[in-house]
């Protein structure tokens, strides 16, 4: 049974787009058809995973979105060849305006992926830093949320809105989205804050919490600006193998 996950915090660098590409990749190296869907205008999840400027001018969400036809037309390959992904750019930044007097605006998503006839097990979406439209629609659209939150001071700033977000939508468009976890991301071991920030977030959280912790690494910083999921970029670095770790929990536990 396909599965849709949505990646989401309102608080920018938190290793929301991060956590897209690389959970996405890593579930697809176990042999799992993944659809990773970039739904942030700035389109960092698109450039991540080094797919070409001309072809999301060609085909993006915003196409979609905005013309109703089928997901399955905006689809591109990546390099990994059990990952596909819905790429978006700047275009995605009207979306809201253009659809500001539409019905049921917020299950447009949600009625894409419905519609979406391709043998993806799992999906995931990449949200952009704020609690609008986009965000909405693909809470709307999904079966489980993993928030992100970076292991430093401020780190729960915010996430109250985030979760009262995710009870309104909960309550009244989607009644099947659940909290699939919260990530620790950012995590220095050298760091006292990152272990403070840690104990504080499992002790209000508990099993809410990933026991698998993304660390602050250096590979997994750089790995964007080559176009490349960590697995492709440095297989062996701590990002790579914490990211592996992610996908092995969520397949072992059913609680996505």
């Amino acid at each position: 049974m396909r599965k849709i996950i949505c990646i989401a915090n309102q608080k920018g660098g938190v290793g929301k787009t991060t956590t897209a590409i690389n959970l996405s990749a890593s579930l697809a190296a176990t042999e799992r058809k993944t659809l990773l869907i970039d739904c942030d205008p700035q389109g960092n999840a698109s450039n991540g995973t080094g797919i070409d400027r001309s072809v999301v001018n060609e085909k993006n969400l915003y196409h979609s979105l905005i013309g109703g036809g089928p997901l399955k037309d905006v689809i591109v390959e990546t390099q990994i060849p059990t990952l596909d992904i819905i790429p978006s750019n700047q275009d995605l930044v009207g979306v809201e305006v253009e659809f500001v007097s539409l019905a049921d605006r917020e299950k447009k998503l949600r009625n894409l992926l419905r519609n979406l006839d391709t043998p993806h097990e799992f999906i995931v979406i990449d949200c952009p830093p704020s609690l609008g439209f986009l965000t909405v629609n693909s809470l709307v659209a999904s079966d489980s949320l993993i928030i992100p939150l970076q292991c430093e001071y401020f780190a729960m700033e915010g996430l109250g809105h985030l979760l009262q977000t995710v009870k309104i939508v909960k309550a009244r468009l989607n009644p099947s989205l659940s909290l699939g976890g919260i990530l620790l991301t950012m995590f220095d071991t050298r760091n006292r804050l990152s272990h403070r920030v840690a104990e504080d977030v499992r002790s209000y959280f508990g099993k809410k919490v990933f026991k698998s912790v993304i660390p602050r690494n250096v590979r997994l910083s750089e790995s964007p600006s080559h176009g490349l999921p960590i697995i492709l970029y440095d297989i062996k670095s701590r990002g790579a193998v914490s990211y592996m770790e992610l996908a092995k929990e969520i397949l072992s536990n059913g609680r996505m």
